[in-house]
């Protein structure tokens, strides 16, 4: 939403710094939130650097029904260190700071098995071109070269800046597909390229998902 593509949904994602006293002040800030655990894995935060995501549904009267998310990595992403050194930091008109992933780093975590993430990776793309065309410094159109899944803006950035194109090439191969401006062509190895990540990311999880279905089993074990 802060980055101009608008998803309303009553969830919130939020990467944490793995350490100890860091999963103090969390704890204790998910108490404050009435934070009931909702799914496996359960609160217990060394499930966090396996890759697993812990849930939490909030009952708290200013947050009620609100899902939080936590996790400490995300496939293709970098170590949070990283994530922290290329955040985004926002100040609303009430003072609230918000500090928000990287643009590139929330595309990039984007990119799941999931169909409903690809067209918000569009969304957010298109909305930093449209906010950005007009001052299109050398990262940006590389970002745009990188990300875009639009045919018009990839082919648009690509005849604007061949010698970045020329860069992007060995990076991303299906931007060959933009010298010859068929948009046909480029939507039809787009797709290629989603197919990929999406099989990429059910790799990934297959073995969290294994962990997940024993933690199930085990808890379905358990008495009441």
């Amino acid at each position: 939403m802060f980055y101009g593509a608008a998803e309303f949904s009553r969830d919130c994602d939020i990467a944490v710094l793995s350490d100890e006293r860091n999963f103090a002040k969390l704890t204790s800030a998910i108490r404050e939130l009435q934070g009931e655990c909702i799914a496996v894995p359960p609160m217990d935060w060394q499930h966090l650097d396996r890759g697993h995501v812990i849930h939490f549904r909030c009952q708290h009267p200013d947050a009620t029904g609100i899902r939080l998310d936590v996790m400490t990595k995300m496939r293709g992403c970098g170590a949070f260190d990283e994530l922290w050194e290329q955040r985004t930091t926002i100040e609303d008109a009430s003072g609230a700071v918000y500090e928000l992933l990287g643009i590139e780093d929330l595309v990039r975590a984007k990119k799941t098995q999931r169909d409903k993430d690809w067209p918000m990776i569009r969304r957010l793309v298109d909305a930093h071109y449209d906010q950005n065309r007009s001052e299109p410094t050398d990262d940006r159109c590389r970002f745009w070269l990188r990300e875009s899944r639009t045919p018009e803006v990839l082919i648009r950035v690509a005849a604007e800046h061949p010698d970045l194109l020329r860069e992007m090439l060995p990076i991303r191969p299906l931007l060959v597909e933009t010298m010859s401006a068929s948009r046909t062509a480029l939507q039809q190895e787009l797709e290629r390229e989603r197919l990929q990540e999406m099989q990429a990311d059910a790799v990934y999880w297959r073995p969290l998902m294994r962990e997940l279905e024993s933690m199930r089993a085990e808890k379905r074990k358990r008495p009441e």
